[in-house]
């Protein structure tokens, strides 16, 4: 009787998880042994004809557009830009937000305010900052104020030496707002005795948020930066609407360049290698958060 229960629960919490299984294989795991493939195969026009093995991905490595170590451009190396200072400008930004608006009067002004960007797209947002960054005084926002101040205007978006870190600012303006909604609910749920305890003891405000609310939100933070990070990895539209990947390909990203080359170019194996390297980018990042979570599951079990 015992074991034809065990059986009828082990049937009942496979059929539970069924559907879960199913959507992954479909949508998931069968779309990236095919991408995987497709990187192995000339794949012109999204069509399987000819396998060529690892030659997408040695013309890949070996096209400025995607990487030149030398002058430190290309696609991949603008990912790691964006990395650094998307990840780096939301998360600190976010965070000094959070904890300066925990102690003001106008708190929930102040963070409806911030999360307002993200209740646009990223298309949005992105014609947005082309007024923002528009050369002409008249229209562009931030070159007419410059023409007020007596500075020539400058094209942000035209210009190699500027253009990733226009495009990464309108995108942290864009991504701050959800980093302060996640926070702010993380840094209340630190205990009011603990920060009345550091007072007493006499901890400063910084020394008290560096010690002691820093360390008690380092789970939540951490989902934080992963999640940017997985973003950042995947990022495509804000760069396609502001810069189509210009000038002269100095903004692409992966995830454009695998747009650009399988859609206008035919070359569906060239561009699913870089759809390949940005899923091999992004699990890393998976795989530390996975670790971080057990981890912390242990600690707890302690």
């Amino acid at each position: 009787m015992k074991n034809a229960q065990n059986a009828r629960r082990s049937l009942g919490n496979a059929l539970f998880i069924l559907p879960a299984v199913i959507f992954i294989l479909v949508f998931m795991i069968y779309p990236f042994i095919m991408t995987v493939r497709m990187s192995l195969d000339t794949g012109v026009n999204l069509k399987l004809t000819k396998f060529i093995g690892l030659a997408n991905f040695q013309q890949l490595l070996g096209d400025h557009f995607f990487i030149n170590l030398g002058s430190m451009s290309g696609a991949l190396v603008n990912n790691g830009l964006w990395l650094v200072l998307y990840t780096g400008g939301c998360v600190g930004l976010g965070l000094f937000i959070a904890a300066v608006a925990d102690r003001v009067r106008y708190e929930r002004v102040i963070k409806t305010i911030v999360f307002m960007p993200m209740a646009i797209s990223a298309t949005a947002a992105g014609v947005i900052w082309l007024f923002v960054y528009a050369p002409e005084p008249n229209l562009g926002v931030l070159n007419g104020a410059l023409s007020a101040l007596g500075i020539n205007p400058i094209g942000w978006l035209g210009q190699p030496s500027t253009v990733n870190f226009a495009i990464i600012v309108a995108a942290v303006w864009g991504g701050t707002g959800l980093v302060v909604v996640i926070l702010s609910a993380a840094i209340k749920g630190v205990p009011d005795e603990l920060i009345e305890a550091a007072t007493i003891d006499g901890a400063t405000p910084f020394q008290t948020f560096r010690k002691i609310v820093l360390p008690m939100i380092a789970i939540p933070l951490s989902v934080v930066i992963v999640t940017l990070a997985i973003g950042v990895i995947k990022v495509f539209d804000i760069v396609y609407i502001m810069t189509r990947g210009g000038p002269s390909g100095d903004s692409r990203v992966i995830a454009y360049t695998y747009y650009v080359e399988t859609f206008n170019g035919g070359r569906g194996g060239y561009g699913a290698a870089a759809a390949v390297i940005m899923v091999l980018l992004i699990i890393p990042v998976m795989a530390f958060n996975i670790r971080r979570f057990r981890l912390d599951e242990g600690s707890r079990d302690v």
